[in-house]
């Protein structure tokens, strides 16, 4: 795992979220530094999601802030957080289907014009995705869903964040997939890049995480070290059926 600093790069204080009179997250706290890879984990409906949103300005706060470099992001864009060094890994993946795989990782660099360090980065990603390079001139919409997840993983990368919010990036993916996906999370991260992820599968979340949260009905009922939550009783009866 990468080596954290002290410095907070992240922080939500009091997050209230609502969806049509439906209170979805109802006051959480949380917080990931400089290096980390923190993990949120929770059944589906628990709120993590909509938690993702409102850091990434894609859902408005009924309530609380968030802090990104010492200073509130809330109200602000994705487009203008992108270039601050925040950049999302969507639920669902949400590549151009209609774009090749370049042209899909090209897009993740609109915010920089250093063409150079593009073609280098990209060259990064086809390293870190082999099967990528493979298919790089294939359209996105036509990989399976593994292959759209690493490419949209990918595509983030290339704007080259300070933090990555991954949010369910093993969803309906086989566990071959699931496998690897995990494998470049941590790569990902031991190369420096902080890393927030939202996640179902909470064994393999806190297996390659730094700290983790539990959220449960839009509260986070517990947190801590991941391996000491990974060994936790309620946490396994919970979340690993044990």
């Amino acid at each position: 795992m990468a080596t954290t600093s002290h410095t907070t790069l992240l922080k939500v204080t009091g997050l209230k979220v609502a969806y049509g009179g439906i209170q979805a997250v109802k006051g959480v706290d949380f917080e990931v530094k400089e290096g980390e890879l923190v993990t949120l984990i929770g059944s589906n409906g628990a709120g993590k999601t909509t938690t993702m949103k409102a850091i990434t300005g894609t859902q408005p706060l009924l309530d609380g802030d968030i802090e990104y470099l010492g200073k509130s992001i809330k109200g602000q864009g994705a487009w203008d957080l992108v270039k601050e060094g925040l950049a999302m890994v969507p639920e669902g993946r949400g590549v151009f289907t209609r774009m090749t795989i370049t042209e899909n990782l090209q897009m993740g660099a609109y915010i920089r014009n250093d063409k150079a360090e593009i073609a280098a980065d990209m060259e990064k990603m086809f390293t870190l995705f082999p099967r990528l390079r493979e298919r790089k001139d294939q359209l996105a919409g036509t990989m399976s869903g593994g292959e759209q997840q690493m490419l949209a993983m990918g595509r983030a990368l290339m704007s080259r964040p300070r933090v990555l919010l991954l949010d369910e990036p093993s969803m309906g993916l086989s566990p071959i997939m699931v496998d690897k996906i995990f494998e470049v999370v941590r790569d990902v991260s031991a190369q420096g890049v902080t890393v927030l992820l939202v996640e179902q599968n909470a064994s393999r979340a806190l297996g390659i995480a730094d700290r983790g949260y539990v959220m449960e009905s839009g509260l986070v009922t517990m947190n801590g070290e991941a391996k000491a939550l990974l060994d936790d009783p309620r946490v396994r009866a919970a979340y690993l059926g044990e």
